[in-house]
């Protein structure tokens, strides 16, 4: 008897072995949250974005895409084989892989990271209509190839998180031969599905790429996202079955609710994903042109409240730099209670704030007009009517904007706003992305008009120290000082669910960053 079962076991766990092999076959169904201003990865600043088209194209180096965790040690090879860096922490060369061919069968070769980097860095003949990561990549002096399969980064100085940098899914690969104008409209690449249709406002069709120069990958035939802005309709999409998958990082706390109520076989992992809500003030536009009355905002702010409507108290509060254990640069909470509308009650901060704007001499019989404008998507706009509250409480009068996804960002770089509700997301859990594009003079995703020629220096110390404990400590010093001057206040970094069906598998949402995944190639359906 004891034989007999031993057997009946190993053959259940044979057979629940068998049913686990990844299948080939099967359309990935998605729900996607708006209509991306265009495929060109390279040239847009949204998740939006990536999720439906990192599929598309291949990093020299890749976050290991089944850890939800990005770190140095996750990071993995893809069109390189191997790195190195030199003696001196000045040149990182790598050894490409060979046979790999552009979905249109034109081959892969080093000329394709030069170029890429060349209209990353604005050297290219046919420029970008913009370049995003250009700040990212400051330090970058030139990318030189030798031969077709060796290429080298060349710094100015040291820069421990350039690999960092490089492995985000922001730092796809485009080809030489094809143009800027092409890749907005019909991108190629190299990676493991190609780009069918785009219909805007509606869907948007990959395609396996059956030449994908990995053997056996990827698993599905074809991905579609369709496009669903309405945040209900998306979720009753996914309860009925009609998707396999909600938009990553979507399903905030109470709809996460309704998600395990109604389809409690789902899968659902809610965490941090280094987004940061917060609140974008044009520097440069009556009246946040004049600091006291930025202090004042900041004073009125309650962050507990925002934390407590919008995530049911699940939001963690922090500064610049995601906050631990998920990041790995936040500022402790000792440092954090230091800083205006942080500490204290929301009673006195408040009361001062509303001194400080009568000392300017406005008041209830003498308010503010203007206007809060705000992304036209749920996690944008539900934090603009608590900002809209929010300056009631220091004599500002204000109507909510709506701004569909594809005018914000151009709005935002033409600083064609006055005020608004933000989400802004860590592409890498790296000080040197957060600081250069986001606060840096000169950054074109410096939306705020902030520029501290005093700080900046700190931006490259930080960004050459190779200890770590040395460079978390300079991080922080950064971090207060850009909270202490109003620079992006932030209000919380949100927790958000992203969920998927039981037969949906090799998916791995990531907690530090919403855009370095999914690049797909080995996810698999089981029906």
């Amino acid at each position: 008897m004891k034989r007999l079962m031993l057997l009946l076991a190993a053959l259940c766990c044979t057979q629940l072995a068998v049913a686990q092999e990844p299948k080939h076959g099967g359309t990935l169904r998605v729900s996607h949250r708006d209509s991306p201003g265009s495929p060109s990865i390279l040239e847009e600043t949204t998740d939006s974005v990536t999720v439906p088209f990192m599929a598309i194209f291949n990093n020299l180096v890749l976050y290991k895409q089944d850890e939800p965790h990005n770190s140095v040690e996750s990071i993995q090879p893809e069109l390189a084989k191997r790195w190195a860096w030199s003696a001196d922490q000045t040149a990182l060369t790598f050894t490409l892989e060979q046979n790999v061919r552009w979905h249109d069968g034109k081959p892969f070769t080093a000329a394709d990271v030069k170029c890429t980097w060349d209209l990353i860095l604005g050297k290219a003949a046919t420029p970008l209509r913009s370049s995003p990561r250009k700040g990212w990549y400051h330090n970058l002096k030139d990318v030189v190839t030798n031969g077709d399969y060796e290429v080298t980064f060349q710094l100015h100085r040291p820069q421990p998180a350039l690999l960092a940098l490089l492995a985000s899914g922001y730092s796809v690969i485009y080809p030489c031969h094809v143009s800027p104008a092409e890749m907005r409209t019909k991108p190629i690449g190299t990676g493991p599905f190609k780009f069918e249709e785009f219909r805007r406002n509606e869907s948007i069709r990959l395609v396996r790429n059956t030449d994908y120069w990995r053997a056996d990958r990827p698993y599905l035939d074809a991905v579609e996202y369709t496009i669903v802005t309405n945040r209900s309709t998306s979720v009753l999409g996914f309860v009925s079955g009609r998707f396999d998958m909600t938009f990553p990082g979507e399903i905030t706390v109470p709809l996460l609710k309704d998600v395990k109520n109604q389809a409690p076989a789902a899968i659902c992992r809610l965490m941090l994903n280094n987004c940061a809500v917060n609140v974008l003030i044009n520097r440069e536009r009556p009246p946040f042109d004049n600091p006291e009355v930025r202090r004042a905002l900041a004073l009125a702010i309650d962050r507990h409240s925002f934390s407590a409507i919008l995530t049911e108290g699940t939001a963690v509060i922090g500064g610049a730099m995601e906050p631990g254990p998920e990041g790995s640069w936040g500022m402790p909470d000792a440092m954090l209670q230091t800083l205006p509308g942080y500490g204290g009650t929301i009673e006195a901060n408040r009361a001062e704030a509303r001194a400080i704007m009568e000392k300017l001499g406005y008041g209830p019989n003498n308010r503010i007009a203007l206007k809060v404008s705000a992304r036209n998507i749920p996690t944008h706009r539900d934090p603009g009517v608590l900002l809209v509250d929010t300056l009631k409480q220091i004599y500002i009068d204000a109507d909510l904007e709506p701004v569909d996804t594809a005018a914000w960002f151009p709005k935002l770089a033409r600083k064609d706003y006055v005020i608004g509700p933000n989400i802004t997301c860590g592409a890498v859990d790296d000080p040197d992305q957060n600081f250069y594009e986001n606060y840096a003079c000169g950054s074109p995703r410096n939306f705020t008009q902030y520029c501290n020629k005093e700080l900046e220096p700190l931006f490259d110390q930080q960004s050459r120290e190779t200890n770590v404990d040395a460079r978390r400590k300079l991080v922080w010093e950064i971090d207060r000082r850009l909270q202490a001057d109003l620079a992006r206040p932030i209000i919380y970094h949100h927790k958000v669910a992203s969920c998927w069906q039981p037969n949906l598998h090799g998916f791995t949402p990531m907690e530090n960053s919403v855009y370095n995944f999914p690049r797909l190639e080995n996810v698999w359906l089981d029906r």
